[in-house]
């Protein structure tokens, strides 16, 4: 339940799908298992084990896509392959052509593929109607994509852009090591990755580092500037914020989760209360940063 890494999103003004609504648009989607010769299947699944494809609480809403993969490894393919063609050889006497080659591969994958074994993984959305938010954990933009791309087919249209502030992350976080200052509501933590704005687009990376001191302004001095920066928000919340204004590994400090552990009686409450604790603290986060951040840039597309 408790999202690693973020993509954020601004839901249009005129948001108002319900989630009932959004119940029975996500049902003529859901995900089916792969058959035959597909690689790969897509499709809307349940957060919580559960029949409903829309969790709801406190206007919050949790959506989870399901994609289904077949593992068929490239050098496995290679393998069958390779000794299908040393047989052909060994019986016609002579090389196997390049032409050949490709279409003997091409028939090993279909023959491999009904026996592959299927790897399912999940993305969780949360859709947020009372701030405008809509959040996809994910580790890649690729993943953020695949869930926006499905989401927007099943939607017909999904009104929403990505967070765009008046001042970017890059110069934000390069102003704040600079003047030794974190933003209100936030401290700098030990992780930091400088870059040079040059062809050579020199590197520097601080893990588990102090970030005060000469060092580290010389370095901006010279031309560098911050595209990623440990942060945490009121001994809450911690993360790595990147000059795509992703934010990365965030962590949910042992105060949060404790209160969802000492109020929770099953399995069900302590679902609902991770996700409430999650989604309150997160709205309140996003709103800090984007105040730090010189506030949202309703001019992007």
């Amino acid at each position: 339940m408790w999202f690693k890494n973020i993509f954020v999103y601004r839901l249009a003004t005129d948001w108002t799908m319900s989630a009932t609504a959004l119940e029975e648009k996500l049902s003529l989607h859901p995900l089916q298992a792969c058959a035959g010769l597909d690689k790969q299947s897509r499709g809307w699944v349940s957060c919580h084990g559960d029949d409903r494809l829309v969790h709801v609480l406190n206007r919050q809403m949790l959506i989870t896509l399901g994609v289904e993969q077949k593992l068929l490894p490239a050098s496995i393919v290679n393998q069958f392959a390779k000794d299908r063609v040393a047989d052909l050889e060994a019986q016609q006497g002579y090389r196997v052509g390049r032409k050949e080659k490709k279409e003997i591969k091409e028939r090993v994958t279909e023959e491999l593929l009904p026996r592959a074994f299927a790897h399912r993984r999940m993305t969780y959305v949360w859709i947020d109607p009372v701030n405008g938010w809509l959040v996809v954990d994910a580790a890649s933009p690729a993943k953020a994509d695949e869930a926006l791309e499905l989401l927007g087919k099943t939607l017909d249209q999904l009104p929403l852009k990505l967070l765009h502030t008046q001042r970017s992350p890059v110069a934000a976080m390069t102003d704040w090591l600079a003047g030794g200052e974190s933003p209100a509501g936030f401290t700098i933590d030990r992780e930091l990755e400088l870059r040079s704005s040059d062809a050579g687009k020199a590197t520097v990376r601080y893990v588990r580092h102090d970030l005060e001191g000469d060092e580290i302004r010389a370095h901006i001095a010279a031309g560098k500037t911050a595209t990623r920066l440990g942060m945490t928000w009121n001994d809450r919340i911690s993360f790595v914020l990147t000059e795509q204004l992703q934010i990365k590994r965030l962590d949910f400090l042992d105060i949060i989760k404790e209160q969802a552990e000492t109020q929770a009686e099953s399995a069900d409450e302590m679902f609902d209360l991770d996700f409430a604790l999650m989604t309150g603290e997160l709205a309140r986060m996003l709103a800090d940063l984007v105040d730090a951040l010189g506030g949202e840039n309703p001019q992007q597309p």
